[in-house]
Parts: C-alpha cells; structure tokens; sequence
C-alpha cells in the first residue's frame, strides 16, 4: 500500500494537510468540555515528548562581522574552521622533522657499519689512506693485470 507522501506533491500535501487541520478544528468546537480539556492535555503531553529538530543554518566566513576580520574568529565555528587547516599543517612539519631525524640515524648508522668494517678487516686502516690503493679500488683488479699483460707482450 502507498504512503500518502507517495503520491502528492509537497505543495499538494500542505493544502491536505491545512483541510485536514480546519476540519479538525470545527470538529473540535462541538466536542464536550471534558474531552476538549483531555485532547488538550494530551497535546501538552506530545510536544513535551518530542525530540527537537536540528536547524542548519548557512552562514558565510565574513557574515555579520562588518568588515572586521578578527570578528570571524570569536564564533566556535570559525575556530574549528580554523584548526580544520591549522592541524595538517602542524602535522606535516612534525612529519618531516621525524623523517629528517630518521634519515640522520640512518646515516650515522651506515657510518658506523663501514667504521666497524674497516676496523675489523684484515687490511690495515692505513692502506685505504694510500692514493695507490685508492686507484685500485677504483679501477678494480682486472685493468691491473690487463696494464701488466701489454706490458709483457711484445711490441712491433
């Protein structure tokens, strides 16, 4: 069964709803005292009972502050307005100060890995000072022997 919202328009709706409400009303003028008297407390009764409706209001970032900027942060709106893009911010600056800091460990830490590689391997840490064995490190084993193979081949 369809609902009477179903199929009225709203405009159609609000003039059933007032016939409704003037038919009760001279219905209501040949009631008894006494049953008028019990409608009434029931009515009282009702609208205490019923919850309260939300009103949304639209209101602007400027609105009623006459051109004063500062009026727009006393309402405790405009304040969470105002920490809505105030805490992102503070949020990205901790952010990037903890990854800073993260990066900072990491690289104090890869420091101290090659510290303790050097200490402990077997060529003492007074060969990586040597220019020569930085050449060797740089140009690797094989283009040695290769330099030292044209060497000793004859020449034309």
């Amino acid at each position: 069964m369809k609902h009477l919202d179903d199929t009225l328009s709203p405009v159609q709706a609000d003039e059933f709803g007032r016939a409704s409400a003037a038919l009760l009303s001279q219905g209501a003028q040949s009631l008894p005292t006494s049953i008028k008297d019990r409608l009434y407390e029931a009515r009282k009764k009702a609208l205490a009972a019923r919850k309260l409706e939300k009103v949304h209001i639209k209101t602007t970032a400027l609105a009623g502050t006459s051109g004063n900027w500062a009026g727009s942060f006393k309402s405790s709106s405009n304040l969470w307005d105002t920490l809505g893009w105030v805490a992102p911010v503070v949020v990205l600056v901790f952010g990037l100060i903890g990854i800073a800091q993260w990066q900072n460990e990491s690289r104090i830490n890869d420091i101290a890995e090659v510290d303790a590689a050097l200490l402990t391997d077997d060529v003492p840490p007074d060969a990586y000072a040597d220019s020569g064995f930085m050449a060797f490190l740089k140009n690797g084993p094989l283009s040695d022997s290769e330099d030292s193979s044209s060497e000793l081949s004859p020449s034309k």
